[in-house]
């Protein structure tokens, strides 16, 4: 039964105390990065003991204090023999998780990652940034560091690594020597401001340290001359000072910008369930003329979509480069992973009376077992106030429920009205 609900009478007979059966069976539901182990061993039920309501709700207290899930939901139920429970937790957990790094704490980083899986069962690596899980781990690696006579105050801060891209970092409170000014040599077919812009929103205020200020680049700078055909661009020299005018550091990059790529043949492997010739379709690649990655990089997008619209939603597509440097061309092999098929199952409606749900059914297409689409739950929302079929209509979203057993998804509508506008009379002119 879930959290939500009484208890129901079985046959199933109490061991020793009253309200408690033995739990038979015990399995998580929803979780991507963490493994159902890691789960329950937070939850701390085991199967074969006692349990009753008041176990359940403190398991999942211990779960939510984690700071790793935004819901969790438990439900219990006589199991096949009606001698104990069948138990299951769902889960949602907190999106997104970063990869984490260490800087300069004295100590290998292996050593780090360790100690943290064996004190913390619910260690991964990638975390959630919420300020739970971000204390703990910080507490935690300040006892390790100062258990081997380090002198440092760990902090912990989220920073960027790239474009959209961010990292948890655990570091020394020490002021470091900090990137100030990034200035570039060399270059031409991109103006120094565009690098400058490009590298600043990761590197400047970050600690100078050469590899991650050269993964900076890598992240940062090097797209902008992929989308140029200088696949072939090169750092060549960093060089670090400190800076003049404000406080911190200057560094100045040497670019060998290279010569421009044209794209060569692509190639697509995996997708047995699709036409090549309709993913070549969607992804408009144009062979022959400059290899643009950023291109390049919407035209896989339009591919995994394909997918996804057949329920291949998890799919994954990862990009070979295969370099000529004599003809100035680069081919390119698409490994396809399409991942299994996902089909619609079940939906419901939250928010409206019996008219409304009925009209909001007979509009809903999305077939009971076809593959599902992950983009029609809000294309139809928006059709939904497009149509103007509710008055007054105001919040609107959906939700899935994602089954990785039996691959089927379900789909909650929630709606919600907004006030009705008050008519004012409108004031005289005088």
């Amino acid at each position: 039964m879930a959290q939500s609900s009484r208890a129901k009478k079985t046959t199933a007979k109490p061991a020793t105390q009253p309200g408690k059966w033995p739990v038979e069976s015990l399995k998580v539901e929803g979780n991507k990065n963490y493994t159902q182990a890691q789960i329950l061993a937070v939850a701390g039920l085991k199967v074969g003991q006692l349990a009753g309501k008041a176990e359940f709700e403190a398991a999942r207290d211990k779960l939510i204090a984690t700071g790793s899930f935004e819901t969790v939901g438990y439900k219990f139920a006589p199991s096949g023999d009606q001698n104990g429970y069948a138990a299951s937790f769902q889960v949602v957990e907190v999106n997104p998780a970063y990869p984490i790094r260490f800087e300069n704490l004295g100590i290998p980083d292996k050593d780090i990652v360790e100690y943290l899986r064996a004190k913390d069962p619910m260690f991964a690596p990638r975390l959630a940034a919420t300020k739970q899980v971000l204390e703990r781990y910080k507490q935690l690696i300040q006892e390790y560091v100062t258990a081997h006579e380090g002198k440092d105050t760990v902090i912990v801060k989220v920073m960027p690594t790239g474009p959209g891209e961010f990292a948890i970092l655990f570091r020394p409170a020490r002021l470091e020597p900090a990137v100030a000014e990034v200035s570039f040599e060399g270059n031409q077919v991109i103006p120094s401001s565009a690098l400058q812009n490009a590298i600043a929103e990761v590197a400047v205020g970050a600690p100078y340290k050469e590899d991650s200020f050269r993964q900076y680049l890598d992240s940062a700078v090097r797209p902008l001359y992929d989308a140029r055909g200088r696949i072939r661009v090169a750092f060549t020299k960093v060089t670090v000072e400190k800076a003049t005018d404000v406080q911190g550091l200057a560094v100045k990059v040497v670019v060998d910008e290279g010569g421009t790529y044209d794209l060569g043949d692509v190639h697509i492997q995996g997708a047995p369930h699709f036409e090549t010739a309709k993913l070549f379709k969607a992804a408009k690649f144009k062979t022959g003329d400059l290899a643009d990655f950023g291109e390049i990089g919407k035209g896989v997008d339009r591919i995994k979509s394909v997918l996804a619209h057949q329920g291949y939603m998890r799919n994954d597509v990862q990009i070979v480069r295969k370099i000529d440097d004599a003809k100035k061309t680069v081919s390119l092999v698409l490994r396809i992973d399409e991942g299994v098929q996902f089909l619609f199952g079940k939906l419901q409606i939250e928010g409206l009376d019996l008219n409304g749900e009925s009209a909001i059914r007979k509009m809903w297409t999305h077939q009971e077992g076809t593959p599902y689409n992950p983009e029609y739950p809000d294309y139809f929302l928006k059709h939904v106030h497009e149509e103007g079929m509710f008055d007054n209509l105001g919040e609107t979203r959906a939700e899935t429920k994602i089954d990785d057993k039996t691959h089927m998804v379900d789909v909650t509508l929630f709606f919600k009205y907004a006030p009705a506008p008050v008519n004012r009379k409108k004031s005289e002119s005088f």
